[in-house]
């Protein structure tokens, strides 16, 4: 079955403690393309991001204390378009079978992530990124959600 994504994307924003600086500095560059989607992320990095931008973005739980699954659930749902992760892979994580949980999500639901600065600016200058798309999921083990 395709999946219709609109052009106003339903986004999460999430960042690891060494990563948040970065992630708000880079919404901050991409704000005028933000702005016309629905934005969400975990805990901190929700409230920093509406504090430093001005963006409105939905907060979840914190990370350790379940955002992180939280937005899982919100993907395998459908109600999460993409997911933009500034993960640190040189820390150890608390909640790290967290983090890999919803990463396993978004693979099986064959929902865009990107897990870095550059693979988010590539998502963002996406002529896909402000219109609508439509695609077959791809689902990892050949079911469909």
């Amino acid at each position: 079955m395709a999946r219709h994504v609109a052009g106003a994307k339903r986004i999460a924003l999430i960042a690891h403690d060494n990563m948040k600086a970065g992630l708000i500095d880079w919404c901050r560059e991409h704000k005028a393309a933000l702005e016309g989607h629905e934005l969400c992320g975990t805990g901190t990095t929700s409230r920093l991001i509406r504090e430093a931008t001005g963006l409105h973005v939905k907060s979840f739980l914190s990370g350790p204390l379940g955002g992180d699954q939280q937005v899982g659930a919100t993907l395998a749902e459908g109600r999460l378009d993409m997911v933009i992760f500034f993960s640190d892979p040189l820390t150890a994580q608390p909640h790290d079978p967290d983090v890999k949980a919803l990463l396993r999500i978004a693979q099986v639901y064959d929902v865009p992530i990107a897990l870095n600065r550059s693979s988010a600016d590539f998502f963002v200058t996406s002529p896909f990124f402000a219109e609508e798309y439509s695609y077959e999921p791809h689902i990892v083990d050949g079911r469909r959600p």
